[in-house]
């Protein structure tokens, strides 16, 4: 399997291996005539653009239903009111023991995620990271700096599976972050600080005005697939760096897949079958029930499924499609650059999967899941992570200048799209 869409530099995100299976279906994958001009004009679009962006429990089946309302929800950190994928504004209650709470009701966060505001600072984990926000909020650099370093990694993660390409996911990432530093006040211990980055972070992307290059085509799985057969080879290439070149082309076409779908569906199968939440997590990260969660995340495993059934030779060895024979075609169209492939040689973080290991995974697993989770543990580039350190210290965040940390107010820092040119770093 290789991409089409998924020719140009992409890239994605991943955790950890394991999770069901996703439903493989006969589906002959449908043709639409202008498919191949459509792919082409997407995988052309490859100037960088400025974007304004755990362990589960078991997953049930679900029969797929009609899709979620959509109503205005906030998230904490992210102080304007923006519309998110949501039936309503979840809080976390108190349900069943070892359920701690918020204000409100709603969701629950699973047993071993909700963390009590007043938690002592000795009790394991989360109270480590209830010490840590502590410092962080009463203007500990340190701390903050801390802080960082444990939540850059997975968000950068998170926006490279959303977003597709390396430099949306930069941006994107700066600025949920920059929301999260900001609002750390305003951490109740309702969930770990990772899964309540998480919140943050996709209400940011399911909200983002600028749409990705795929999402501008309407590009739908159907003639992506249709794309795919357009100039495959009969041979697998042979070519100088074949085995990076098949990576990359594996790589770039799983997160093409993604874009296929829209940002609702996306994200639920990112969190859940990439990040592998489980469903009452993933449904309080995205401000949905969980029933309603598992809905939609139904209906994103159901097609991509049926496409992976009908088309990729990796999750279906009588299907047509093969990374090795992809490659010719996207090099003579400039959609992969042979000297410089982006996601095969992308840096992973320290002790993280690797690309090969993730190759492997995938072979062993052998499911189409695999297919699209089985990516390296992408590491945030160090030159952003510097920018970030420099925003931190501009004088823009009462919190590192011993202010006191109030909703409005650290949370209002970066409501300006302008604040980080600014502050000179960029």
């Amino acid at each position: 399997m290789t991409a089409a869409a998924g020719d140009t530099a992409t890239g994605g995100g991943t955790e950890h291996a394991g999770g069901q299976r996703l439903s493989t279906g006969d589906r002959a994958v449908s043709t639409e005539s202008a498919s191949a001009r459509q792919l082409a004009a997407a995988e052309g679009d490859t100037a960088p653009q400025s974007v304004d962006a755990a362990r589960g429990a078991t997953r049930e089946p679900m029969v797929v239903e009609g899709g979620a309302a959509r109503q205005s929800v906030v998230v904490e950190g992210d102080m304007t009111r923006q519309p998110a994928i949501a039936e309503r504004d979840m809080t976390v209650g108190v349900h069943s023991a070892g359920e701690h709470s918020a204000s409100g009701g709603g969701a629950t966060i699973p047993d071993g995620y909700g963390v009590a505001a007043e938690a002592d600072p000795a009790d394991g984990e989360a109270g480590a990271e209830t010490a840590l926000v502590r410092r962080a909020v009463a203007g500990d650099r340190a701390a903050v700096t801390e802080a960082v370093r444990l939540l850059q990694d997975p968000l950068y993660r998170l926006a490279l599976r959303m977003l597709a390409r390396p430099a949306d996911a930069e941006d994107a990432t700066q600025e949920i972050l920059l929301r999260v530093i900001g609002n750390l006040g305003t951490w109740r211990g309702e969930a770990r600080l990772l899964t309540w980055a998480y919140r943050i972070g996709v209400n940011y992307l399911l909200n983002l005005a600028r749409r990705t290059p795929l999402e501008r085509m309407h590009l739908s799985l159907d003639a992506f697939g249709e794309g795919l057969r357009d100039g495959l080879a009969d041979a697998d290439y042979r070519g100088p760096e074949a085995e990076l070149l098949t990576h990359e082309m594996r790589l770039s076409c799983s997160q093409a897949m993604l874009q296929c779908l829209v940002r609702d569906e996306r994200v639920a199968f990112v969190l859940s079958e990439v990040f592998e939440l489980g469903s009452a997590e993933a449904a309080w990260i995205t401000g949905s029930t969980p029933a309603a969660y598992r809905k939609r995340l139904e209906r994103a495993k159901r097609r991509l499924g049926n496409f992976l059934g009908a088309t990729c030779g990796l999750a279906n060895p009588a299907a047509f499609c093969r990374c090795a024979r992809r490659i010719d075609k996207a090099v003579a169209m400039g959609r992969l650059d042979p000297a410089h492939p982006v996601l095969a040689t992308h840096p992973v973080t320290p002790g993280g999967r690797t690309v090969a290991a993730a190759e492997q995974q995938m072979v062993r697993l052998h499911d189409a899941a695999a297919v699209l989770r089985s990516h390296p543990d992408y590491a945030a580039p160090q030159a952003r992570t510097a920018a970030i350190a420099g925003l931190l210290r501009s004088g823009r965040f009462p919190l590192l200048d011993g202010g006191d940390l109030t909703p409005g107010r650290g949370g209002s820092v970066l409501e300006n799209g302008g604040t980080e040119r600014e502050a000179g770093v960029l």
